[in-house]
């Protein structure tokens, strides 16, 4: 994800406080395995993976999603969880 995407969902969620529950709980799911060991050791999407979301979604890989999408795909993925 781009710094500058990565500002605009976070002054959503500083706007939204239910929507940023939903981010950070969908955001987390995407975090890359063993995150803890590799810098910048934040619980962060690999570049790889969110290329291949964002050409999957938007069909560019460098396309930035807006943020109303992502909120929708974050309620959306939550849901399809099972026990939630």
């Amino acid at each position: 994800m781009k710094s500058q995407d990565l500002r605009a969902v976070l002054r959503h969620a500083s706007v939204h406080p239910k929507d940023a529950v939903l981010l950070a709980r969908s955001g987390w799911a995407l975090r890359r395995r063993e995150w803890w060991r590799h810098a910048p050791f934040l619980p962060l999407a690999s570049d790889a993976y969110w290329e291949f979301r964002m050409l999957t979604a938007t069909g560019q890989r460098d396309e930035s999603p807006r943020i109303d999408d992502l909120v929708a795909a974050a309620k959306w993925s939550l849901r399809q969880r099972p026990g939630r």
